[in-house]
């Protein structure tokens, strides 16, 4: 007699809205997927540096490396360049031995291991109430689930984005963290692929000081924004340098090619060598009970390029070369839709930075790419620039100007919706 299932009652899980499975799943031989997670070469290959690649042959001869299990913090060689990466070699933090770094599976792992700590352990005296995490909208979907399974329970969002000005809300940003209850987590990204500038930061900074709010940086592409890796850290290392204690969680998919060695670091800032001691006892215990040991090779390449100079000089000239590149696609799109007459201005095309990049187009319109075209965005609306190259950017800007075409009659009221989404106080909680 058949039994029933002691997971009966498991519910169907909402599906992940990844565009590269639309994708992939599409027939069309004119399909474009503009929603890649990584970079990509203008042969709709994934990006590589080739220092990366040649490291990777040379790992396997190395007769002193075993498949020992490493330490529960990671490879300190690689977890040391890794801040020293974002936070600077000559950082008072570091000098001071108030900072560290924990390796972690991935950048979301680092997200993971800092928000399930934060849950346990972040309780300022002047907060009477459990913490409340304040997360970007865009991001909100997809970061929102991992605060709420650490156990947060106020999770709201924040808006720094003009979906009417297709720029930057600073003085809306501005005004949401200052209304933020006291102490309230912050998660913030840098470098800003919407380009928030020094002052601006300097700004955010004062209003979170005054307020005691706690900042959670994630840096998923330092160097992939500006060209400039101690350019695209600005935003983190003036957080340091004004005593704040913070977290940062590093990724190093993108800028390394590396995405499935899963190579993350958790930067961990606060106010004396004591305290640091203490929270990283706490950080190892958990990753004993949550991975046990961060896996080896990816750690290890990027090791040895952040600590060779000849290795890092050639690194840092090929990230530079891709952002040229990326910087080059956001020229030609922008001309191609001039030249095309599309409806709008798009400045804004070029005057934003990074892999990633809000187009500023509606959801209607994003449904037209999808279904007449065969054209998938992220989930966000963003597209990834590296996914355009030679043989699709003709085809990506025609499409993208006949579906603005095609949706005009609708445009008014959508954005009209969208304005007041991204404008009024959001209280959602995930």
């Amino acid at each position: 007699m058949a039994t029933l299932s002691v997971f009966l009652d498991v519910p169907l899980a909402k599906a992940a809205d990844v565009p590269l499975d639309a994708y992939r799943a599409d027939p069309s031989p004119e399909k474009v997927c503009l929603g890649h997670a990584g970079c990509q070469t203008d042969l709709e290959e994934v990006w590589i540096p080739p220092v990366v690649k040649r490291i990777l042959l040379q790992i396997p001869e190395d007769p002193t490396l075993n498949h020992e299990y490493l330490p529960q913090l990671g490879i300190l060689e690689f977890t040391r360049a890794a801040m020293e990466l974002a936070i600077g070699k000559d950082s008072h933090a570091l000098l001071d031995n108030r900072a560290c770094g924990v390796q972690t599976n991935g950048g979301t792992g680092a997200l993971w291991i800092g928000a399930e700590f934060l849950h346990h352990w972040y309780k300022p005296s002047y907060c009477t109430a459990p913490a409340t995490v304040l997360i970007a909208a865009p991001h909100l979907d997809n970061l929102g689930c991992i605060f709420q399974v650490a156990g947060f329970s106020d999770i709201r969002s924040y808006h720094y984005w003009d979906p009417i000005k297709l720029t930057v809300d600073t003085e809306g940003f501005l005004e949401e963290l200052q209304n933020a209850p006291e102490g309230s987590i912050v998660f913030l990204h840098a470098p800003e692929e919407t380009g928030l500038t020094p002052k601006q930061w300097e700004e955010v900074a004062a209003v979170m000081e005054k307020k005691h709010l706690f900042p959670f940086f994630d840096i998923a592409a330092q160097g992939l924004a500006s060209g400039n890796l101690d350019k695209d850290a600005w935003a983190v290392r003036h957080f340091v340098a004004k005593g704040f204690e913070l977290l940062c969680a590093q990724s190093f998919s993108k800028m390394f090619g590396l995405y499935e060695e899963r190579v993350g670091n958790l930067i961990v800032v606060t106010k004396n060598n004591q305290t640091l001691i203490r929270i990283q006892s706490q950080l190892s215990k958990q990753i004993c009970m949550t991975w046990f040991s961060p896996t080896s090779l990816g750690a290890r390449v990027i090791a040895m390029v952040l600590t060779s100079p000849a290795l890092l000089y050639e690194w840092k000239q090929s990230l530079l070369k891709l952002v040229k590149r990326i910087m080059l696609i956001r020229e030609k799109l922008k001309e191609k839709l001039r030249i095309l007459g599309t409806p709008g201005s798009w400045e804004h095309i070029t005057a934003q930075s990074g892999v990633n990049s809000f187009v500023g187009l509606l959801p209607s319109q994003v449904d037209f790419l999808a279904q007449h075209k065969h054209i998938y965005l992220l989930a966000n609306k963003q597209i990834n620039i590296c996914s355009i190259n030679s043989k699709n950017l003709d085809y990506v800007a025609r499409s993208i100007h006949e579906a603005i075409v095609t949706t005009i009659p609708h445009i008014q009221s959508e954005l009209m919706e969208s304005s007041s989404e991204n404008h009024e106080p959001s209280r959602e909680s995930t």
